[in-house]
């Protein structure tokens, strides 16, 4: 089980910081934008539970999909393949793709493509889906240069549609969804 102490350790004043398995790298390192970018998109999806909390079974996917998030960065903080570490595996994203399939059951298709707003809610899951997808090209970037489970991407890039498609949910079923007009303001 974790257990933190001390919060200020004046580890990182000098720009560096500890991966899981204790290696001191860069604070702008790839392994930590990536982690940090995951951080941030949990952060957002915190900021829109905000406006699901009458929403019991939308609070629920997010709180699981908060600690899928910590699960992840827990895998993406610990380089290589050896040694005890955490490691995501595909069921979260099966869970996901549940999810997305009932969600999306209940909503009209789509006739344009659907602008960032109506409800607070709706808006709070598009900030939410960008930064998981920011998340994502941090994640692919690394994979460039290290090493990184698989399952990881495959998260990232299902929970950027759940989030989408939440957001439409959260839009009265797309009912409030701002549609794009190509073109409106020539």
């Amino acid at each position: 089980m974790v257990k933190i102490d001390r919060v200020v350790t004046r580890g990182g004043d000098a720009g560096e910081t500890s991966l899981g398995d204790g290696t001191r790298v860069a604070k702008d390192a790839a392994r930590v934008e990536a982690f940090g970018s995951v951080d941030e998109a949990n952060a957002a999806i915190g900021a829109l539970r905000l406006h699901t909390a009458a929403d019991a079974a939308a609070d629920a996917m997010l709180a699981r999909i908060q600690n899928d998030l910590f699960d992840l960065g827990a895998d993406l903080c610990v380089p290589g393949e050896a040694g005890d570490r955490l490691r995501l595996t595909d069921a979260p994203s099966l869970r996901l793709d549940q999810e997305v399939a009932e969600m999306n059951s209940g909503l009209p298709p789509l006739t344009s493509f659907v602008l960032p707003g109506g409800t607070a809610a709706a808006a709070y899951a598009h900030l939410a889906r960008v930064s998981v997808r920011r998340a994502e090209r941090r994640v692919v970037a690394l994979s460039h240069v290290e090493a990184i489970n698989p399952a990881v991407v495959r998260y990232l890039n299902r929970l950027s549609d759940h989030l989408f498609v939440l957001g439409r949910r959260m839009n009265r079923n797309g009912a409030d969804d701002v549609l794009w007009v190509p073109g409106a303001n020539r």
